[in-house]
């Protein structure tokens, strides 16, 4: 079979698209960086391609809100484009930046007849953060996840923190097997484990097709063994445990 394609999608301010490609092509995957001004001169670009990503980074400098310019284009200008991607059954991942992108035009079936139900605020700390998060994964529906059950990877955020409506959007999300992926206590954690206040302490959820996918950490951070803040004190391991969630996105088109 040949290698899917991969549209890794960038914004003025995005900054983790280099990382992103990387970890594509390790798992297999032919990925192309494009700015996000050629997708909109050109949108028939994404027919030819299989897996969209829109990495982590500041898109447009955050100056309105984490991802909500870039939000607005897709909303905008590349809706019907988006559309037809997903009913083609490709594959659409968000992280970081781009989940709060994704969140944010609508993308992870958040929205209903009165507007968003869902988006990404600031963390409780009201500071960024930089660290390493233990997480569940729920690999039931999401694509990206399949097979996998726990993770070790950083965050590097400030508008993190997952926030809904009410308790019955949460709990109507909860039910249609969306949020599939929570902060969890490591060995020393008992209260400290949801890093932002997340809730529901979700760190990343799918759409309703489990196609679409965004994630606050950064798996594209953990490729390699190496990138483990304690990899020389570790046994061995033959990959970064962020790797799987790349290969996963190449796997279902292989």
């Amino acid at each position: 079979m040949p290698q899917p394609r991969i549209l890794i999608l960038r914004a003025p301010g995005t900054n983790c698209d280099a990382e992103t490609a990387f970890a594509f092509q390790t798992a297999g995957g032919a990925p192309d960086v494009l700015h996000l001004n050629r997708l909109l001169e050109s949108p028939q670009l994404a027919a030819d391609y299989q897996v969209l990503c829109i990495p982590g980074g500041f898109s447009y400098g955050d100056d309105v809100a984490a991802g909500r310019i870039f939000a607005n284009q897709i909303r905008h200008h590349l809706a019907q484009v988006m559309q037809d991607f997903r009913e083609a059954g490709k594959l659409v991942l968000g992280i970081c930046n781009g989940f709060q992108v994704l969140v944010k035009s609508g993308l992870l079936d958040t929205d209903d007849q009165t507007g968003p139900a869902a988006s990404l605020a600031w963390n409780d700390s009201h500071q960024f953060l930089d660290r390493w998060v233990h997480l569940r994964a729920d690999s039931s529906k999401c694509v990206f996840l399949a097979d996998t059950e726990r993770l070790f990877l950083p965050i590097a955020h400030a508008e993190g923190k997952f926030v809904v409506r009410d308790q019955q959007t949460l709990d109507q999300l909860d039910q249609a097997g969306q949020l599939v992926l929570r902060y969890t206590p490591g060995e020393d954690e008992a209260t400290d484990f949801n890093p932002n206040g997340s809730a529901g302490h979700v760190a990343g959820m799918c759409d309703k097709s489990g196609r679409v996918f965004g994630l606050m950490p950064h798996p594209e951070r953990f490729i390699d063994p190496t990138h483990h803040p304690q990899w020389t004190r570790l046994p061995a391991q033959a990959e970064g445990q962020g790797l799987a969630i790349f290969r996963n996105a190449v796997r279902y088109f292989s």
